[in-house]
């Protein structure tokens, strides 16, 4: 009995496969499973373009992410539909972007 490997066990083997450092792994996985949790739990192949940009805008404007956080939570939503789930990713998100702070 052939059942497929867990989707986060997937998302690692894919990583590995391509060469990603242990540290972007690590970093990869926290974001998907935020994405998961932030959405109840449902599985990412029922979700798309909305849920991400709503997940996205969230970091921005409730937990005051900086930039590069949000970039990187993106890009790793991105490898995920994209390598893993082997989807089309051009979905043009207008979410809401993280702003920087200034120094004075």
């Amino acid at each position: 009995m052939s059942s497929q490997p867990k989707l986060l066990d997937q998302v690692r083997d894919v990583l590995r496969l391509r060469h990603y450092s242990y540290e972007t792994e690590k970093s990869y996985i926290h974001w998907v499973k935020r994405f998961i949790g932030f959405h109840q739990m449902k599985p990412p192949r029922e979700m798309g373009a909305a849920e991400v940009e709503a997940f996205l805008t969230h970091l921005a404007v409730q937990k005051n992410v900086a930039p590069s956080t949000q970039n990187q939570a993106l890009s790793a939503l991105i490898f995920l539909y994209r390598e893993v789930d082997q989807r089309d990713t051009a979905w043009g998100l207008n979410a809401v972007r993280a702003k920087t702070t200034e120094v004075n």
